[in-house]
């Protein structure tokens, strides 16, 4: 069974190209013409085995703004579809991830449900081309598309790049264990009987 999902996206502020591959080796082809987003992209994509591929045409000469809400859009949306069913995923993923003095928590759940919540914040505006309060708009987008339910809560502060990365890492290994399969789980994971 193939994982995965293509998906085309134009509107007047920004053209999305994304494939994504939930059973993939890590490896990513980005370019959303914001460095620091690369970055974390590819961090995202190398600690949960994801293969992953972005090209987006924003109109950053605006901001950065449409760019990464537009792509959390996308992304959400690739997971939503490369994951299917959901019969005989785990459905809940979580992740305490250390990055160097910043200790990061995320959980997961493919509930069909979107909702989302972070406690993290940023000390500095911007990070590289990437506008701090984007990180939440971003994360906020893949939940809502994408379906989930998507906490974060930041353990232990620090330095903002850390937090940054912290995030978008933990968040690899919370969704990479929650649409992991289990021989046990032979429909879906609800009382419901769908998600």
């Amino acid at each position: 069974m193939s994982r995965t999902a293509t998906i085309e996206r134009n509107t007047k502020e920004t053209k999305i190209f994304l494939s994504l591959n939930l059973d993939g080796s890590g490896r990513a082809s980005l370019d959303t013409g914001i460095g620091f987003f690369d970055h974390m992209l590819d961090g995202f994509a190398r600690h949960g085995f994801f293969d992953l591929d972005v090209k987006v045409d924003g109109d950053l000469e605006v901001d950065c703004h449409h760019t990464v809400e537009d792509t959390g859009i996308v992304f959400g949306t690739a997971v939503r579809e490369a994951v299917g069913d959901k019969k005989g995923i785990r459905r809940y993923g979580s992740c305490i991830l250390p990055m160097d003095e910043v200790l990061i928590l995320c959980a997961v759940d493919l509930s069909g449900r979107p909702y989302y919540r972070s406690d993290a914040r940023f000390t500095v505006s911007k990070l590289g081309d990437l506008d701090t309060e984007m990180v939440q708009e971003f994360f906020y987008a893949v939940s809502y598309s994408a379906q989930m339910n998507l906490h974060f809560q930041v353990l232990s502060g620090g330095n903002n790049h850390h937090i940054c990365e912290g995030m978008f890492k933990a968040f690899a290994k919370a969704l990479d264990m929650a649409i992991s399969f289990d021989e046990r789980i032979t429909d879906v994971l609800s009382t419901k009987g769908s998600l």
